[in-house]
């Protein structure tokens, strides 16, 4: 089964720094695309070579799934016309608010990356606790949009490359159009 197309999971990464969060928020571009999200928006530093790198994989392994940068994460929060969900190791576990979550369409997914602005947590409409351990957001949203799709993968439309599975080795494919 797959996922849901009528669903539009965004995530917005907040406090991108540049020189610094490159590669953890190339991760957090590669898990949203991969596990179901539609979009995600950056903040903080804008940072064209990250975006490009995540727009690239999007492009070459299928999509669809668009990369934005906003200066003013708050504008993005504000502006979103549907449920929002922080993801922070001070909220509610999972356990207990994905069920309710999951019935929503229209879902912006928050995660930071620097110290997260103490506001964020008045504007959604959950916090929401992967474990209340410190641990990274990659991890979180990984988990998160794994709850939130029952494990059901995405197909990807117009990939160029796809991976055949096996149990040893790698194979990948080139997908002729």
């Amino acid at each position: 089964m797959s996922i849901d197309v009528l669903v539009m999971i965004t995530v917005l990464r907040l406090g991108h720094r540049l020189g610094r969060d490159a590669r953890i928020s190339t991760h957090v571009g590669l898990v949203a695309r991969a596990f179901g999200a539609q979009k995600i928006i950056y903040s903080g530093d804008k940072d064209e070579k990250m975006m490009n790198s995540v727009k690239f994989v999007s492009n070459e392994w299928g999509g669809p799934f668009s990369v934005v940068y906003q200066k003013n994460w708050r504008k993005s929060v504000k502006n979103f016309k549907g449920t929002k969900v922080h993801l922070t190791m001070y909220g509610i576990p999972i356990q207990k608010k994905i069920s309710d979550i999951k019935k929503k369409r229209n879902v912006l997914v928050i995660i930071g990356g620097e110290k997260v602005p103490g506001e964020v947590y008045q504007m959604v409409d959950y916090n929401i606790a992967i474990t209340n351990q410190p641990h990274s957001e990659v991890a979180a949203l990984g988990v998160f949009l794994h709850e939130y799709f029952q494990g059901r993968e995405k197909k990807f439309k117009g990939a160029k490359l796809k991976i055949i599975p096996q149990e040893k080795g790698k194979r990948v494919k080139e997908v002729k159009k």
